[in-house]
């Protein structure tokens, strides 16, 4: 049984520590979530702030193209002018402001419409070959593929188609250091890198380590699953070297179609967020544990006055009437308290006035049940004396007078003998008896009061063999004689009383049986109590006696009865075998 204490307290605690419990899981939740988010935001942020650069600086590269073009195709320009302005635009790009990542062109050439090298920044043979041109048709502006010279420096070709019939197309050779350096540049935390992609995932600039030699080989991102082409902007995934990683794709890189992707490993990326979702967790779990505490301790204190409450019913149900509380609280159970002690007080008076009553009533007893006994040898004593003072002189009465007077003595004293014997224990003495003689010398002295009674003694089954039991021959006498009185009373004229014996390896039952009046089941119960009797009169005193002599002697005394068919007294006593017997 849960006690009501440790319910209340769980039902406050519960009812303090659910709420705050889903409060932290949500908050917990919530807090991963928008922080996971919130980072994300920052490497996309990063990443759009990053590829505007780049942007700037591919429409730059694109501008002084341009720019050279423009100044190309004016009217009767010699070669040699045409070659002064090709070398103008590969040393000082002075068109673009200070601040900004400038694009470094190597060498410009013109090339006519067979492929032919027309006119070149760089004295003698031109670096960039037919290869270079767009096969038709071609946009206007193309870019090709990144490479790595010998110096190991990125590198690719720029081709502008021109409007002069003479020269088709300037091609620029274009380095791209600045761009690799922008890229590698840039950090998320202290283990993010950028890595530059064209659209079909080829690595164009790569931040991470041994990111050159990767575009050098033209590798592409392959399984990267920013590369898949869905449009999807941010991912996780495990690289393969374990790592799990978060990456964040930019919009395309206007008019190229370069993605700039930033990668950062998500312990580091979202480092901040679980701190801070370990820090909720922690701040949760004490405000739990403080909660705990809290609602055991005012469930201990509200409900102590009912622990109190019932300390103090215990203490009655015990008998301990002078049990009382004292609840100090100002509230209901204050009432209560005041309650438990004003029965207390009254049971205490109820129970004095009953103890007073039942010394009364069992004083009554004692003094109806003496009157009975005593009056009538009393009064035969009296009348005889009153006789004798006229027969003195006759041999024959003074002799009768004398067995009267000793008969009726006997009763007097047999009487005040129990009384002593109910108020202390009855010295015994053990020694092996014979049952079934016994049993055959109570009926034989008993069988002269049945005949005057017209009732008839007799000895029932009585086996042959010695049944021995340990007991005082006197006192045991003194039971069976006393159920066999007992048993006459309630027997009427014609009836029987009789003895069996029953044996075994263990117990000898001794059984005394009568065709009497039986006794009613409310008051079988308690026959062997001090002073109840189920006759009119007398102190009530016999089974009682009978039973702690039974129970000194090792034995049990029980009885089955039926109203109108008779009464069976069971004495049960261990049977004394030679090895046992003293």
């Amino acid at each position: 049984m849960i006690p009501i204490t440790r319910r209340m307290a769980l039902l406050v605690t519960t009812a303090a520590v659910v709420p705050l419990l889903v409060f932290g899981l949500v908050a917990a939740r919530t807090v991963t979530n928008s922080t996971r988010e919130s980072v994300i935001a920052a490497h996309a942020a990063l990443a759009a702030g990053s590829a505007e650069s780049i942007a700037l600086y591919l429409e730059s590269s694109v501008r002084l193209l341009r720019a050279a073009a423009a100044d190309l195709q004016g009217i009767g320009l010699t070669r040699d002018q045409q070659q002064r302005i090709l070398s103008n635009h590969v040393q000082l790009p002075f068109a673009l402001p200070a601040d900004m990542v400038m694009p470094e062109f190597r060498e410009l050439t013109v090339f006519d419409a067979a492929g032919t090298p027309v006119v070149s920044s760089q004295l003698g043979t031109p670096t960039p070959r037919r290869s270079a041109l767009p096969m038709p048709p071609a946009p206007a502006l193309t870019i090709l593929p990144v490479e790595v010279d010998a110096d190991s420096l990125p590198r690719t070709t720029m081709t502008l188609r021109l409007q002069e019939e003479r020269a088709t197309f300037l091609v620029a050779d274009l380095r791209l250091e600045s761009l690799w350096q922008l890229v590698g540049n840039i950090r998320v935390g202290g283990t993010g890198q950028a890595l530059l992609v064209d659209e079909t995932g080829r690595l164009i600039a790569d931040g991470r380590e041994r990111g050159g030699t990767r575009v050098a080989r033209g590798e592409r991102l392959g399984a990267h699953p920013l590369a898949d082409g869905t449009g999807a902007t941010a991912a996780q995934y495990v690289r393969a070297d374990g790592v799990e990683v978060l990456a964040v794709s930019s919009a395309p890189i206007r008019p190229l179609q370069w993605r700039l992707i930033v990668e950062q490993p998500a312990p580091d990326a979202f480092a901040a967020a679980r701190r801070l979702e370990i820090q909720l967790l922690v701040f949760v779990s004490l405000a739990l544990l403080a909660n705990i505490a809290i609602g055991v301790a005012a469930g201990r204190s509200l409900l102590r006055p009912i622990s109190d409450l019932l300390t103090g019913i215990r203490a009655i149900g015990e008998g301990r009437l002078d049990q009382r509380v004292h609840i100090t609280r100002d509230d209901e159970f204050k009432l209560l308290g005041e309650a438990f002690n004003a029965t207390a007080d009254k049971l205490g008076e109820l129970q004095q006035a009953a103890i007073r009553q039942e010394r009364q009533a069992m004083f009554g007893r004692i003094a109806a049940g003496l009157v009975h006994d005593l009056s009538h040898p009393i009064q035969n004593i009296n009348n005889n004396c009153k006789l004798v003072l006229q027969m003195h002189d006759d041999p024959e009465y003074r002799a009768s007078f004398a067995r009267l007077v000793r008969r009726e003595f006997g009763t007097i004293q047999r009487t005040f003998e129990d009384l002593r014997n109910l108020a202390r224990p009855i010295p015994l003495e053990r020694f092996p008896v014979d049952a079934g003689k016994l049993v055959l010398d109570v009926v034989e002295r008993m069988q002269v009061q049945g005949s005057v009674a017209g009732v008839a003694v007799q000895a029932g089954t009585v086996p042959g063999e010695t049944l021995s039991i340990e007991g005082d021959l006197f006192a045991l006498g003194r039971v069976l004689r006393n159920l066999v009185l007992n048993a006459l009373q309630a027997t009427a004229p014609g009836g029987r009383v009789w003895i069996d014996i029953d044996g075994d390896i263990s117990t000898v039952p001794v059984h005394v049986c009568d065709t009497g009046c039986g006794i009613p089941d409310d008051r079988i119960q308690a026959i062997f109590e001090d002073f109840v009797t189920t006759k009119r009169r007398g102190l009530g005193l016999g089974l009682a006696i009978s039973r702690k002599i039974v129970e000194q002697l090792g034995g049990a005394i029980t009885v089955a009865s039926q109203v109108g068919e008779g009464s069976r007294f069971t004495l049960a006593f261990a049977r004394l075998t030679r090895a046992t017997r003293p």
